[in-house]
Parts: C-alpha cells; sequence; structure tokens
C-alpha cells in the first residue's frame, strides 16, 4: 500500500501519542477524581494544540522533503480527516452520556472507563485501518461499498435521530448479565470482585463493555468516511487517534451542554451522505479537499448554530408562558 508515512515518521508519531497519554495519566492523574469543567477545557485545548502542531510539522516535513503541492495536499487530507472525526466523535460523547446515566456510573467513576474506553479504541483503529488499506489495494470495488454505507448510515442517522436507546434491550449487556455474575453496585474503581469465593464482575466493567462497544461501531462509521479522503494509511491513522485522544476531555467538557446541540446529529448525518456520495464518485470526479473540508466545516457550524438558536428559542417560549398560562 502506498503510503508517504516512512519508518521515522511512524517513530515520530508514535513517541509524541505515547508522550501525551504519559503526561495525561501523570498530570491528570489515574487516581479517582471527579473532573472538573476547567480541567476538561484545558486538557481540550491541549489536544487541539498538539493535533494541529503535529499536522503542521508534517507539512513543514513534507514541504522540505516532496515539495508544496504534495505538502498542502497532505496537510489538507490531515485536517480534514481531523475535522470528520472529531465532529463525529461528539455524537460519540453524547452516547457515553446516556450509557453512563443508564447505568448510574458516578461521574468520578467516569475517567477510568474512559481511559481504557480510548486505549482500546486506538487499537482497534489502527488494526481496522490497516485491514481497510489492504482491502482497498485489494479490492478498489471496497471504496463503492464504503461510500453506499455511509449514505445509509447517514440517512438513518437523519431519520432515527430523535429515537431513544433502551440498553436493557441491548444485545450485548443482555449477553453479559446471562453469562456473567454481575454486582448489582460499584466498588470503587474495580471491574471486578471477589465475593464468597466467587468471582464477580461490577457495573463498571459492563459500562467498559459498552464504551469498546460503541467506540467499534463509531469506527466504522468514520473510519470510512476518512478513506473518502486519502486511502494513505498513515493519514488515516494519525487523523484518527490524535481526534480520539482528546474524546475524554470532550466527554467532560460537552456533558452539560448535551441538550443545546439538539439539532447536531442533523449535521453529522448530512456530513456522512456527502462523504458516501464524494466516495461513490470517486472515479467519476474526485471532490478536491479543500472542498470537502468547506463542507464539512459549515455542516458542523450550522448545525451547532442552529441547535443553540433552537434551544434560546425554546427556553424564551417557556419564559413567556407563566403559571397560570
Amino acid at each position: 500500500m502506498q503510503t508517504i508515512g516512512t519508518p521515522w515518521m511512524w517513530a515520530v508519531f508514535t513517541v509524541v501519542v505515547l508522550a501525551m497519554l504519559a503526561v495525561d495519566l501523570l498530570v491528570g492523574g489515574g487516581k479517582r477524581h471527579r473532573v472538573s469543567t476547567r480541567e476538561a477545557a484545558t486538557w481540550s485545548v491541549v489536544w487541539v494544540a498538539v493535533s494541529l502542531a503535529f499536522g503542521a510539522g508534517l507539512w513543514w516535513y513534507l514541504h522540505g522533503i516532496t515539495g508544496a503541492e504534495v505538502a498542502r495536499q497532505t496537510g489538507l487530507e490531515f485536517l480534514t480527516g481531523y475535522l470528520i472525526e472529531k465532529s463525529l466523535a461528539v455524537d460519540n460523547v453524547f452516547l457515553w452520556l446516556m450509557l453512563f446515566s443508564a447505568f448510574g456510573v458516578p461521574v468520578d467513576l467516569q475517567r477510568r472507563v474512559l481511559l481504557y474506553g480510548v486505549l482500546g479504541a486506538i487499537v482497534m483503529r489502527t488494526v481496522m485501518i490497516f485491514a481497510g488499506a489492504a482491502l482497498i489495494v485489494k479490492f478498489h470495488w471496497i471504496l463503492y461499498f464504503f461510500g453506499a454505507f455511509l449514505v445509509f448510515t447517514g440517512i438513518k442517522m437523519f431519520w432515527f435521530a430523535e429515537e431513544e436507546v433502551d440498553l436493557e434491550k441491548n444485545r450485548v449487556v443482555r449477553y453479559l448479565r446471562r453469562h456473567m455474575n454481575i454486582t448489582t453496585r460499584f466498588h470503587g474503581e474495580s471491574f471486578f470482585v471477589v465475593e464468597n469465593g466467587v468471582r464477580y464482575a461490577t457495573p463498571l466493567f459492563l459500562a467498559l463493555v459498552m464504551v469498546e462497544v460503541t467506540d467499534l461501531i463509531f469506527a466504522v462509521d468514520s473510519i470510512p468516511a476518512v478513506f473518502a479522503i486519502t486511502t494513505d494509511p498513515f493519514v488515516v491513522l494519525t487523523s484518527n487517534v490524535f481526534a480520539i485522544l482528546g474524546l475524554r476531555a470532550m466527554y467532560f467538557l460537552l456533558g452539560d451542554a448535551a441538550d443545546r446541540f439538539s439539532l447536531l446529529k442533523y449535521g453529522l448525518a448530512m456530513v456522512l451522505m456527502f462523504i458516501g456520495v464524494k466516495m461513490l464518485l470517486i472515479d467519476v470526479y474526485k471532490i478536491p479537499v479543500g472542498f470537502s473540508l468547506a463542507v464539512v466545516a459549515t455542516l458542523i457550524g450550522a448545525s451547532m448554530w442552529l441547535s443553540l438558536k433552537h434551544e434560546a428559542k425554546q427556553r424564551a417560549e417557556a419564559q413567556s408562558f407563566g403559571p397560570g398560562d
């Protein structure tokens, strides 16, 4: 498979990711604590800054090695892939909010679950991206399958945007409850405990499994979306990983604002449909990466702005009616 990634570039990427994860653990602390909005906002800024710095460094390095055109194209592909992943991740964050609420996971325990969730997501994405890149090289037609899948997923997301998920009817949850001993209460940060000589999983383990499952489902949607921008596994993987590294911080930052972005899912659905169409047209007309970046940014920005307007309008209408109205 063709890639701009050299062994040296892969090494730098790996070192940066491992270093940031280590800093996150040491500074943020693996210890149990409630993540404040200020802490979440600080880490969100840090993750975005590191991601953009990596993209800038990639452009600078390629500019000196391969020339301005390749550097510009690759830089745009990285930025577009990062924005797509970051945007779609918002939907995953809202799903986590619902999941933790349904399982009653205390706020001070959620950080531990999300830590393992993000680490698991990195491993899954690495495997899926390299497998996807290999399939595309061998079977070019699979791009059409990815495109059709994204269009279908976007339509489904748009159509069922208001539908609520009942976790107790989820097949994974039902399977685990049937085949594992699960306690009814939490035991601190423990995923497993032994009571009367019997090993039990805690509700925290159940929440962790569901976080990993949602990560997998999210990856199935988002990875093909970036393959529509570029088939270079280095760009696809780096944009993916940098986008999901800040997911925990984004979760705690958006936790209290989820209801304010009620229309965001419609914007995300349209992003998936646009990317799907772009992939279906890949052998007919290659939509420029810069144009794709503008469309994705516009759809996400517009849906967030309309969400805030809608929320403000509803709040104003509620205040206009008195108790006796």
